[in-house]
């Protein structure tokens, strides 16, 4: 994944002022934080390239690519804004580059969708969850990794609470009647994303109290 080939492209799209390089040293920065062992540069590259597929499909690519760029800069494991934040940041960010104030907006709103609390409100915002969540997907052994990634995050949490805690997330996605809004992430994702919840439930349950 060339990262400021997918920066510059985002930006020049948006048609407003020149990419600010300055940040995007400082995002990556922020994906290499010594907390973080899923939402690292990794992910960023993973949701950058599944975006790559179905960028087409977008109505406003570059918004969505910007948003995933932004959709983990702000992350703390003993905090409950980190969505919020990072949204703000990218909206104050569009404002100032020169975006409209709807453009703005729309950017804030696609970083809160990834808070993955509600159905994506719009194709765009669709994608972009769905991008989030293509990790559901993934092979098994990228799947366990992933696994073992979000542990080492909340390596603060006692195990049994972070196991109650991991069931909950878990079951609440393997009780939605689709894991994917579109059409191309269901296809590719979803029946493998359905195979790595139940093994991976099945292995929380086992070890319940």
């Amino acid at each position: 994944m060339n990262f400021l080939e997918s920066w510059r492209r985002s930006w020049r799209e948006l048609g407003v002022g020149e990419p600010d390089e300055p940040l995007f040293n400082r995002l990556l920065d922020c994906y290499a934080e010594p907390q973080r062992h899923y939402h690292t540069q990794q992910h960023l590259a993973e949701c950058l390239q599944n975006f790559g597929v179905v960028r087409q499909l977008a109505a406003r690519p570059a918004e969505v690519e910007l948003a995933l760029w932004f959709h983990d800069a702000i992350y703390d494991t003993r905090a409950h804004d980190n969505e919020a934040r990072s949204a703000a940041w990218a909206r104050e960010h569009a404002l100032s580059s020169g975006c409209s104030a709807a453009g703005a907006d729309r950017l804030y709103r696609l970083v809160m969708a990834t808070r993955h609390d509600a159905v994506p409100d719009g194709f765009d915002a669709q994608i972009l969850v769905d991008v989030d969540l293509s990790i559901l997907g993934a092979a098994p052994a990228r799947f366990a990794e992933y696994e073992h990634q979000v542990r080492a995050e909340y390596a603060w949490v006692p195990d049994a609470e972070f196991r109650a805690g991991r069931r909950r997330i878990l079951q609440a996605f393997a009780r939605r009647p689709v894991l994917y809004s579109t059409e191309a992430f269901r296809a590719k994702y979803e029946l493998q994303a359905r195979d790595n919840l139940t093994r991976s439930l099945a292995a929380l349950l086992a070890d319940a109290p």
